[in-house]
């Protein structure tokens, strides 16, 4: 993994949220609302999980 494609990873993610924020903020508030409701042991589940999937989407990308 290069720091090119780190670099551009990160873009990517700011991209997809700052388009999140930008057409959709009072769904952003619900959203957060409905998170802090959750357990923490199902809120570290769920970032895991994100975070393996990430890496996966990195790794797949860097293999095709």
């Amino acid at each position: 993994m290069t720091i090119s494609t780190l670099v551009l990873a990160l873009g990517l993610v700011l991209i997809f949220e700052g388009l999140v924020f930008a057409l959709a903020p009072h769904r952003i508030e619900e959203i957060l609302r409905l998170l802090t409701g959750l357990p923490v042991e199902t809120r570290r589940m769920i970032g895991a999980l994100a975070l393996v999937t990430g890496a996966g989407l990195i790794t797949l990308a860097q293999l095709l």
